[in-house]
């Protein structure tokens, strides 16, 4: 009688060790600290955002430069925007994403100003704003800058501003894009 062996799929076993690495180094970190981020942002064509981010810090630093350091942190976010315009084909949009954050940030202190850069994957509800603009798919990348402080004894409170473009990078035309300036308000626990 012959035994079957079952052997786990490469790419299975593969799959289960990056998520095991990622997890073992994000609990090796003590500095782990998760937010809940409110924003709200306008942008052309009469459209206006809220915007709801629950984020992820592990505490990486690396070059650490005057009194500065290089971090990432990890944002998910769901949006609702409002189209104001008298011809809006959908006057609700609503967004969902994910976008790595970096940042500069200062090491210490109780009030630690940082700038900021990322780009993520965000989809959105409807394609169509108005009978003249499309952006053609829900697919977009999501590149943003930013400037803003955490503050208080145990950095728990964030507040910032962002200039966030949305695009599908050329993908399928037509491409309008569309730059949002925001301001958001974060809470660490």
């Amino acid at each position: 009688m012959k035994v079957r062996r079952f052997v786990w799929p490469a790419h299975v076993v593969r799959g289960a060790l990056v998520a095991l690495c990622a997890f073992g180094a994000a609990s090796a970190q003590a500095d782990n600290m998760f937010g809940v981020q409110l924003g709200a942002g306008v942008a052309d064509h009469d459209v206006k955002k809220l915007d709801l981010g629950l984020v992820w810090d592990p505490g990486l630093q690396w070059w650490h430069i005057g009194g500065y350091h290089f971090t990432l942190v990890g944002e998910a976010h769901v949006a609702y925007w409002k189209l104001n315009a008298p011809d809006a084909v959908y006057s609700h949009i609503w967004e969902y994403g994910v976008t790595p954050v970096f940042r500069f940030i200062k090491d210490t202190g109780w009030f630690k100003p940082f700038i900021e850069a990322g780009v993520g994957f965000h989809f959105l509800s409807h394609v169509r704003q108005t009978p003249d603009r499309a952006t053609s798919t829900s697919f977009q990348f999501v590149d943003m800058v930013g400037v803003g402080a955490q503050f208080g004894e145990h950095a728990n409170y964030q507040a910032g501003f962002r200039f966030q473009h949305l695009s599908n990078a050329d993908i399928k035309e037509p491409n309008p894009g569309t730059n949002f300036s925001q301001i958001y308000f974060q809470y660490n626990f």
